[in-house]
């Protein structure tokens, strides 16, 4: 069964793009899924999350905000099977 994912991010972030393309080996190794949210969509997000994306979350609440690597995504992944 897989899990989803969210990624907070908002239209031309590059650091978004980057983490994605970290993300995507994880995905099937793990078996996730990823969910987008545009954080320019909600005032709320804006103040949570506007110095901070790219952050990845669990539906669990964990989060990994950039910078990351690989090697730290998958550590995060890992941790929050």
């Amino acid at each position: 069964m897989s899990r989803t994912v969210i990624l907070y991010t908002t239209a031309g972030c590059h650091l978004c793009e980057q983490a994605k393309s970290l993300f995507w080996p994880c995905a099937e190794q793990f078996q996730l899924r990823l969910q987008e949210v545009d954080i320019a969509e909600s005032e709320n997000l804006v103040e949570r999350y506007g110095v901070k994306i790219p952050v990845i979350a669990t539906q669990q609440g964990a989060e990994i905000a950039w910078p990351f690597d690989q090697p730290q995504l998958l550590s995060f992944l890992k941790g929050n099977e």
